[in-house]
């Protein structure tokens, strides 16, 4: 059964460890001041049409909400820095309650119309959050974006709740950078053994951890990262590649695709470690 935290509850719960923040009439609950943020302006309505078709972004979903059901599930989930909401419109159709905290308005708009009620349109420091108060978050495509990441994941550590958890997902491989990493504002991309050093040095243990996107390197590398250092991509539209590239594939390559994600899902589901891939996931706890 679907779950959603009722009004006056939310007003009380949010208002209540989140210090710097007020509702306004659309509902939307906004932060008394706004920080820079290393993410294009047009970021969230450049993903608005791809994500809800996109093969990339229902896998990613997909490991993301079994990995919640299965590690916090009675935990109210906060996704931070979540965009259009596509994760938290997941999360909460599967029953997770959830807030979204997004610090682009034009992310928080989107989400609304989507139909998520819970909507912080502020970064967790401009939202006045205090420490020890969340209980589960998600970090989905986000620490890439910070220039000091281990610094970012000490305040993480600071937000969570005792033995709460945090869920992470980079890119991964810096062998595979290209212009969409620079378009995107990314600082970085990540192996998994970086990736929970870093989560170590900030508090955080490991429970789990694994690469995902287990075949997407060799294309990434072939129609990314070498036409990038060729220079060839001058004149595409960045738009309309990317839509091509998340298309879903139909018929025979779209079976073996589909095969392979039930199979990451599957390994995930019994914590096996998938040992390479285009991304990292990693649920962490605060010790």
């Amino acid at each position: 059964m679907k779950k959603h935290i009722s009004n006056n509850n939310e007003n009380e719960s949010l208002l209540k460890i989140a210090q710097n923040i007020e509702k306004r009439e659309d509902g939307i609950y906004f932060s008394k001041k706004t920080s820079k943020v290393s993410y294009p302006e047009q970021g969230n309505e450049h993903y608005l049409d791809i994500e809800q078709n996109s093969f990339w972004f229902k896998h990613r979903n997909r490991i993301i909400i079994e990995s919640v059901k299965k590690h916090s599930p009675d935990k109210v989930f906060y996704d931070v820095g979540g965009g259009n909401g596509f994760v938290s419109m997941g999360l909460e159709n599967a029953g997770i309650q959830t807030v979204l905290v997004e610090p682009g308005m034009q992310g928080a708009k989107n989400a609304q119309k989507r139909g998520l009620k819970n909507i912080i349109c502020s970064t967790l420091e401009d939202a006045g959050f205090i420490p020890d108060s969340i209980p589960s978050m998600g970090l989905f495509d986000v620490v890439e974006h910070i220039e000091d990441d281990e610094q970012f994941l000490r305040y993480i550590s600071l937000y969570l709740k005792k033995k709460g958890l945090v869920y992470i997902t980079v890119p991964a491989f810096q062998v595979l950078w290209s212009d969409e990493d620079v378009d995107a504002g990314h600082f970085k991309r990540y192996t998994l053994k970086n990736l929970e050093l870093i989560c170590k040095k900030s508090g955080l243990d490991i429970v789990y951890s694994t690469y995902i996107f287990s075949i997407l390197p060799v294309p990434v590398f072939l129609f990314r990262t070498i036409p990038s250092k060729l220079k060839l991509n001058k004149n595409k539209n960045p738009l309309e590649k990317q839509r091509k590239e998340h298309d879903p594939s139909n018929g025979f390559v779209g079976a073996v695709l589909d095969r392979i994600w039930s199979w990451e899902l599957n390994k995930i589901n019994k914590n096996q470690k998938i040992p390479f891939g285009g991304s990292c996931f990693v649920v962490a706890r605060k010790a």
